[in-house]
């Protein structure tokens, strides 16, 4: 049977995944430190980048992150709690 965390048990660890992910790779870090835990649901957890991407200037790493940076983030997670956790992000 699998143990899934919910949504507050990654909230009260998500600075733990963002240090052991900045320990492997501070540009991944830089990419998720911005992003707000939305939901846990079904294996998936969902971030909202969208605070960051309203301010003029503000940047996008959206193709980044999914592309080079998301695998390191679900390592992490599934370091962490122990489960396989997909993340999506809405912008």
């Amino acid at each position: 049977m699998r143990n899934d965390p919910s949504i507050q048990d990654i909230k009260a660890r998500w600075n733990d995944v963002l240090d052991a992910l900045e320990r492997k790779d501070r540009v991944a870090w830089l990419a998720y430190f911005d992003g707000r835990l939305v939901s846990f649901e079904g294996g998936v957890l969902t971030l909202d980048f969208s605070d960051p991407n309203k301010f003029e200037g503000g940047h996008d790493y959206s193709k980044v992150r999914l592309e080079r940076f998301r695998p390191a983030l679900e390592e992490e997670l599934k370091e962490i709690f122990g489960v396989v956790i997909s993340v999506q992000e809405i912008s």
